[in-house]
């Protein structure tokens, strides 16, 4: 039997992607996605995807949402107690481990590892070390749709909060910005690809500028029908 795993569920394009590797791999069982919620705003912490989509994307994936409750704001110490019930309920649950869509960033895989020991459960990082230029280009050519949805304007325009990522975006983007983002510098909300039984509609909202960041506000399709 394959181990049983949870996906770390940004609602992003890079944890989209893992899903759909991890299936194609088939080296684990995917049973569910582990998101953050800002319980305040009811929103995804940092991509600020509403709840309402995040429910959205889970029932496209076919896989039950584990939403991990924080507060607004929300120190580092109660993020870890909160992330550490979710690990101990997935070991009660028969999980071994939890997939990360981390790229490239050392000091974040690392982070994942040592508070992951001792846990009962193991790391895994299907996309680690392929660079992101490439890998952004097949997550388009392979289907994956994905709005940017927070932006970071100290480097890069506040523009771009909205746009699709797509080949036009990739052409864009200033030499210095990672095609992927994985510095922080721009957060996506995933809606259609082969990790998806079938779109998820929203609509677009206005972009709000708050706590240093640019957000474009997506909204279910049939707030506005």
């Amino acid at each position: 039997m394959r181990p049983k795993a949870l996906l770390s569920w940004s609602s992003g394009k890079d944890a989209a992607w893992s899903l759909h590797v991890l299936r194609q791999q088939a080296d684990v069982e995917v049973v569910g996605l582990l998101t953050t919620i800002n319980r305040t705003f009811e929103r995804v912490a940092m991509h600020a995807v509403r709840e309402a989509l995040l429910e959205a994307q889970a029932t496209a994936a076919g896989l039950p949402l584990w939403k991990v409750d924080i507060p607004y704001p929300c120190s580092n110490e109660a993020y870890e107690a909160a992330m550490a019930a979710a690990c101990d309920r997935a070991v009660a649950n028969g999980i071994e481990v939890i997939a990360f869509g981390d790229l490239f960033l050392e000091d974040i895989r690392a982070y994942r590892m040592e508070k992951l020991a001792g846990s009962g459960l193991r790391p895994l990082f299907p996309l680690w070390g392929i660079p992101t230029g490439d890998l952004a280009r097949e997550m388009i050519a392979g289907g994956l749709r994905a709005t940017l949805t927070c932006v970071d304007p100290k480097v890069l325009e506040p523009a771009f909060a909205g746009r699709d990522f797509d080949g036009a975006l990739l052409a864009d983007l200033p030499p210095s910005v990672d095609p992927c983002g994985e510095r922080g510098e721009f957060h996506t909300f995933a809606w259609d690809g082969p990790m998806f039984q079938h779109p998820v509609a929203f609509t677009r909202g206005e972009v709000i500028a708050r706590d240093g960041f640019v957000f474009a506000d997506l909204m279910m399709e049939s707030i506005h029908a």
